[in-house]
């Protein structure tokens, strides 16, 4: 454990803090923009927790933008609410796998600062907090790790319920990317094997999440995978998707969050890049197999995320963006590689 700047509690004054409140008080849950696998499934799992408490809690989605169908599968997606469309203001603000006021969006930050206690329980590493209890520890390898032991101090050791454990594993699974990304350590190991035993279905998690694409997921990959140019003699990865690709295929944007991953799996890749062309922006996202710190590449961009994943916004269409993530990334200094002119092919 390695705990940052911004922390100034424990996990178990955080769960005695959410343990003391009374039963009258209403109690939000939010995570981050354009929410992955284990901002939701700390969402859900801390909510089911609280909830078997009898405590009154709401999950807040930061945009009203439907939840992907991979992640569709988690109890309690159905009735999350878009931070915009809460009502009053809470007396308890719980932010989760959310490092910056930023990330929460306007609505919902609206809803924090008017909250009587606000916490924060996250593993993204950030030089200050924004809320009255934060806890903040980069070495775990997924925030659901961190809820996962608050739920085991609100309702005890043995006693998670199957349902908390389910969207816990969920936040495990898909932020160690299949437990193949370097931050599948012994702490993770042993955390998932907590959540199995406890009644999550890893079989039934990777069906849903990783087994359970549309057509058109697998159509824009294929577009992408064309697209796609090695850079430094196949070390860089870059590649996109368009407004335009989207449309004909009846994609989502969902269906191009595995894409990045296809990307990363060519063998002579270190660092991989996706972009997706959204309406008046496009978002990115970094991938890397080695110890190239790809979330300093993203903060450059006003993005973040960890030292092997991270993501981005650029305020451009996507042949400007293509081309300011060419030269960034062309930018990389590896320890062994050749001298001379660096190789750019498509």
């Amino acid at each position: 454990m390695a705990v940052t700047p911004q922390t100034n509690t424990t996990l178990d004054a955080i769960a005695e803090a959410l343990m003391a409140r009374d039963a009258a008080e209403r109690i939000v849950v939010c995570g981050h923009v354009n929410p992955d696998g284990d901002c939701l499934g700390s969402q859900l799992a801390l909510a089911h927790a609280l909830r078997a408490l009898g405590r009154d809690v709401t999950c807040l989605l930061v945009k009203g933008d439907p939840v992907g169908a991979g992640l569709d599968f988690l109890p309690g997606v159905a009735d999350m609410v878009p931070a915009c469309a809460y009502a009053g203001a809470p007396d308890v603000f719980v932010a989760v796998d959310v490092p910056t006021p930023e990330r929460l969006g306007d609505d919902a930050r609206r809803l924090h600062a008017a909250a009587t206690l606000t916490v924060t329980i996250d593993h993204h590493a950030v030089p200050e907090r924004m809320s009255d209890l934060s806890y903040t520890d980069p070495d775990a390898a997924s925030t659901t790790m961190l809820v996962w032991e608050v739920a085991k101090r609100l309702l005890g050791q043995g006693s998670v319920t199957p349902v908390v454990a389910t969207c816990a594993y969920a936040g495990i699974v898909t932020d160690t990317g299949r437990f193949q990304f370097q931050n599948a350590d012994a702490a993770c190991f042993a955390a998932a094997a907590e959540m199995v035993a406890a009644g999550a279905n890893p079989a039934e998690v990777a069906r849903a999440v990783y087994q359970s694409r549309a057509l058109a997921s697998i159509q824009l990959e294929g577009r992408a995978v064309e697209r796609m140019r090695l850079m430094d003699g196949g070390r860089v990865a870059l590649s996109w998707v368009t407004r335009a690709d989207f449309a004909e295929l009846g994609a989502s944007k969902a269906d191009a969050e595995p894409i990045i991953d296809v990307l990363r799996s060519v063998g002579s890749v270190r660092v991989a890049c996706m972009l997706r062309e959204q309406e008046g922006e496009v978002r990115g996202s970094l991938r890397a197999k080695d110890d190239t710190d790809v979330a300093a590449i993203a903060r450059e961009f006003g993005g973040g995320g960890h030292k092997a994943a991270a993501g981005f916004t650029l305020p451009a269409g996507i042949e400007r963006a293509v081309s300011t993530m060419e030269r960034r990334l062309s930018e990389i200094s590896f320890p062994d590689a050749p001298q001379g002119a660096r190789e750019v092919a498509s």
